[in-house]
């Protein structure tokens, strides 16, 4: 019998309870989380800014997560191809995320990847959003 792997990806700067409550949505809706973590490179560019803590750091900290089966870095130049070489089942989706998701099913498509894309539900985003306590 095959585990459901469940994919969820982020830049998880500052851990909080809206990341832990994201893994917990995303893990309910398979067997075994697998977590990718964005590279410093692809924070700066997308964000316009670097993130507090540095990729190995943020991958420690998501690693220490009992929820989380596996975290890997993300790939700089290819982004796509870290769901090739994971091969989930499922796509878990927080409920803000935008980056890289409006090409997403075409590139599953162009892959012949057949996993699901699910859109996860908030958990008090007035409390626990990144850009909120990045401010702090």
């Amino acid at each position: 019998m095959n585990n459901k792997i469940v994919l969820v990806f982020g830049t998880f700067d500052v851990l909080h309870p809206g990341h832990l409550n994201f893994f917990e949505q995303a893990l309910s809706l398979g067997d075994e989380l697998f977590v990718v973590i964005a590279r410093d490179e692809t924070v700066l560019q997308v964000k316009g800014s670097a993130p507090n803590q540095n990729e190995q750091t943020r991958k420690a900290l998501v690693e220490q997560s009992e929820l989380v089966k596996k975290a890997y870095l993300g790939n700089v130049d290819d982004k796509y191809s870290i769901i090739e070489d994971i091969q989930p089942d499922i796509i878990a989706l927080g409920y803000d995320q935008k980056v890289f998701v409006d090409s997403l099913e075409s590139e599953l498509k162009i892959r012949s990847l057949t996993c699901s894309i699910k859109r996860l539900e908030p958990f008090h985003p007035e409390l626990y959003k990144s850009s909120l306590l990045k401010a702090e």
